[in-house]
């Protein structure tokens, strides 16, 4: 009889171990997953900064340059797909599109030498410039926090009670698009001789 009061005993032990493993383990993984979003959140704040400045950016530039309809066409439908996106994914792949449309413009900007002296649009690119650093610092924050979330939920025996509280990877990292991967071509123009 004593040894069987000793066996349940242990096996007690080792049950509310086990518990209390499970529940600090699963405690965790809520911090963690609530940091990811949290940092997505600022993600979507600076991305929206950046939404709301382009329209007074493309203003500014079509008084200079109003032959350059494909370009702020472009613009106003990657803006458009940014705005209306509703998961991480979807706000991932509008903002790559965004960052081309943009990159098209400011190359128009370099054709229009009196546009990059203009007072309004000066003070728009400094703008639009620190709003691309706030980007990139919330970016790698929030890919951090995704990071750190799926290490966490990987690693053994957490990958256990993940899946048994339904906590799963998440996949949706901030990637330079391909078209980010090639070196800008620069051309400066040969004066007139």
């Amino acid at each position: 009889m004593k040894k069987g009061i000793v066996v349940l005993a242990v096996l007690v032990l080792i049950a509310i171990v086990f518990a209390g493993m499970f529940i600090s383990s699963r405690n965790e993984m809520v911090r963690k997953n609530e940091a990811v979003k949290s940092d997505w959140a600022q993600v979507d704040v600076v991305l929206q900064r950046r939404a709301d400045l382009i329209p007074n950016l493309v203003e500014t530039v079509k008084g200079f340059a109003a032959q350059e309809q494909t370009v702020f066409h472009d613009i106003a439908s990657a803006r458009s797909a940014l705005l209306g996106a509703q998961t991480p994914a979807d706000k991932i792949a509008a903002n790559g599109q965004l960052d081309g449309a943009l990159g098209r413009l400011l190359l128009i900007v370099e054709n229009y030498p009196q546009l990059k002296s203009n007072e309004n649009f000066l003070r728009l690119q400094d703008e639009l410039a620190g709003t691309e650093n706030r980007i990139a610092v919330e970016r790698k924050r929030y890919d951090d926090a995704v990071q750190d979330y799926n290490t966490y939920i990987g690693l053994f025996p957490n990958n256990v009670f993940a899946g048994w509280a339904g906590f799963q990877r998440n996949n949706a990292y901030f990637a330079a698009p391909e078209a980010a991967r090639q070196a800008p071509k620069v051309q400066f123009p040969t004066p007139n001789r």
